[in-house]
């Protein structure tokens, strides 16, 4: 099992209808999540906008590869990437994956 943790930035002005928007994440992108193996997610939110996800998968590329395949996908990105600073292209393609350096099992 691979564990991925990612930082991406949320514009401060948006902070409150950003934690709106994930206390009701559409219930086919919770599915579209599930079947393309993304398990144990969670999103971290600090006040100056720091968003830190984590989650574990088999693999991170082909989880990846999977969602962005997925028409949902595609509309939650274009909806969320108002929301990110210094942002390129949807959030999925912005993730920053941070090297794991500890676990204790």
């Amino acid at each position: 099992m691979q564990r991925v943790c990612f930082l991406l930035k949320v514009r401060p002005e948006r902070l409150e209808e950003y934690r709106e928007r994930h206390r009701a994440v559409w219930p086919e992108m919770l599915a579209a999540l599930s079947a393309t193996g993304w398990r144990n997610y969670s999103l971290f939110l600090r006040e100056d906008g720091l968003l830190v996800g984590y989650l574990e998968t088999e693999d991170f590329e082909a989880a990846r590869a999977a969602m962005a395949e997925t028409d949902v996908n595609a509309r939650w990105q274009a909806e969320m990437a108002p929301f990110f600073e210094s942002l390129d292209g949807r959030p999925d393609e912005g993730m920053v994956s941070l090297e794991e350096v500890f676990h204790l099992n």
